[in-house]
């Protein structure tokens, strides 16, 4: 599963999890040369294209709702509420405090919100 990361609408990069869980955040080549946009984070500068960790990123993880609101997104999404990224690509796509958003790359998954 993938998302693509906007930063004020424009390309930033992907994040993924992948078959072991391990998460992967990389930003996109155009952006990363690009000296006019900043880092999404300065947990994840732009001093590196990608970064990877076994769990999800800090910064990502601050996006997420928490409490009685975590508890209607698990129920309306029909999602484990311990599935945090799955939880992130299907309620960062729009309204986000701050500039960053998360948008599914599987048009499948997308579907599920439109």
């Amino acid at each position: 599963m993938k998302g693509l990361v906007y930063n004020n609408g424009i390309l930033a990069g992907v994040i993924e999890k992948d078959d072991d869980g391990e998460y992967l955040f990389r930003y996109d080549e155009d952006y990363f040369v690009a000296s006019k946009f900043p880092a999404i984070s300065l947990t994840l500068p732009k001093s590196q294209r990608e970064y990877r960790s076994s769990t999800l990123f800090p910064f990502f993880y601050g996006m997420l709702s928490e409490g009685i609101n975590k508890d209607i997104q698990c129920r309306l999404y029909k999602i484990d509420e311990n599935d945090d990224f799955t939880r992130l690509l299907l309620t960062s796509c729009d309204d986000t405090i701050g500039a960053i958003t998360i948008k599914p790359e599987d048009d499948e998954l997308f579907r599920v919100l439109y």
